[in-house]
C-alpha cells in the first residue's frame, strides 16, 4: 500500500474508522472496569457466604474473568465489522478438542469443584477413598494428597475419589476399635468378660460413652471368641488398639487362664499318617 492509497483511505473512511477506534477504546476501558467490578463483587459474595473454599473462590473468579474478557474482545471485533460468528465457532471447536484431549484432567477438576462445595472431608481428616487410607494433607482442585499410616505420601485424582465410596473416620467424635480375645475351653466366658470390662475402660483415651462392647462373638474348637470393642477418637485409634491387646494378655494372665488349644479331634493329621 503506497502513500496515495493511504491518503485515499483516510479521506474516504478516515472519519468512520476514527469513530470505530474511539468507540472500541471506550468500550475496552468501560468493559474492563465492569469486569473488574463484577469479579470483585463475586469475591465479596463468596467471603460473606463463607461456604465456598478460598481455593475454589479464586478459580471461579479467574474463570469468570477469562470468559468475560473473551466476550469483550468479541464485542470489540464486532465494532470493526469483523464477523465473530465463525470465530466463536472456532473457539467452540477448539474447546471440544481440548476437552476430549484433557477429559481426565477436566473430570478431576469437576470432581474437585464438587468436593470443595460438598466438603466430604477436610485437611487433617483420616479417610479411606480412591483405594487409599490415610490422613488428608492437601485437598486440591485436581487431586487429593493423603499421608498413609506407613508414612507414604499418595496423590489420588479427585475423579477417582469422587467416583468411589468415601469413608471419613474423623467425621464422628469417636470410632470403634475392633479387637478379639479367645479363651480356652473350660473357661467361663462370662467371667472373662467381667474381668475385661474394667481393664479395657482404664486404657488411656478410651471414652466412657459409648461404653466398650465386650460380648461372646462365636464359638470355635479352641474355645469361645470374644469381641472387645472400645471407642476412641480416630487420632488415638492405634494406641487404643495395641493397648487393648496388651490389656487382654495381662487380664487373662492374672486370671490364670490356660492358652487355647485345638482339640485333638480337630487337628489335621500329617500327610500319609
Amino acid at each position: 500500500m503506497n502513500t496515495q492509497d493511504i491518503w485515499t483511505f483516510l479521506t474516504t473512511h478516515g472519519v468512520e474508522f476514527g469513530i470505530k477506534l474511539a468507540t472500541a477504546i471506550v468500550a475496552w476501558i468501560i468493559g474492563r472496569w465492569l469486569i473488574g467490578l463484577a469479579v470483585m463483587l463475586m469475591g465479596k459474595v463468596f467471603e460473606r457466604g463463607g461456604k465456598i473454599d478460598s481455593t475454589l473462590a479464586h478459580y471461579l473468579k479467574s474463570i469468570t474473568s477469562v470468559l468475560l474478557n473473551i466476550v469483550l474482545i468479541l464485542a470489540i471485533l464486532d465494532i470493526f465489522g469483523v464477523k465473530t460468528t465463525s470465530f466463536a465457532a472456532l473457539l467452540a471447536g477448539a474447546g471440544l478438542a481440548i476437552g476430549a484431549a484433557w477429559s481426565g484432567m477436566l473430570g478431576n477438576f469437576a470432581a474437585g469443584v464438587f468436593m470443595q462445595v460438598l466438603r466430604p472431608y477436610k485437611v487433617g481428616d483420616f479417610i479411606s477413598a480412591g483405594g487409599v487410607t490415610g490422613t488428608v494433607t492437601e485437598l486440591g482442585l485436581f487431586a487429593t494428597t493423603v499421608l498413609t499410616p506407613d508414612n507414604v505420601t499418595t496423590i489420588v485424582g479427585n475423579g477417582k475419589v469422587f467416583g468411589d465410596n468415601i469413608q471419613n473416620f474423623s467425621a464422628q467424635p469417636v470410632r470403634r476399635v475392633d479387637c478379639v480375645a479367645k479363651v480356652a475351653n473350660g473357661v467361663n466366658p462370662l467371667d472373662a468378660i467381667e474381668r475385661l470390662r474394667p481393664a479395657i475402660a482404664a486404657i488411656p483415651n478410651v471414652v466412657a460413652r459409648p461404653a466398650p462392647d465386650i460380648e461372646i462373638l462365636e464359638f470355635t474348637p479352641e474355645g469361645p471368641k470374644l469381641c472387645v470393642r472400645p471407642y476412641t477418637h480416630t487420632d488415638h485409634y492405634w494406641q487404643v488398639y495395641f493397648d487393648t491387646h496388651k490389656a487382654i494378655v495381662e487380664t487373662f494372665g492374672k486370671a490364670g487362664y490356660p492358652v487355647p488349644e485345638t482339640p485333638l479331634a480337630y487337628r489335621q493329621l500329617p500327610a500319609g499318617g
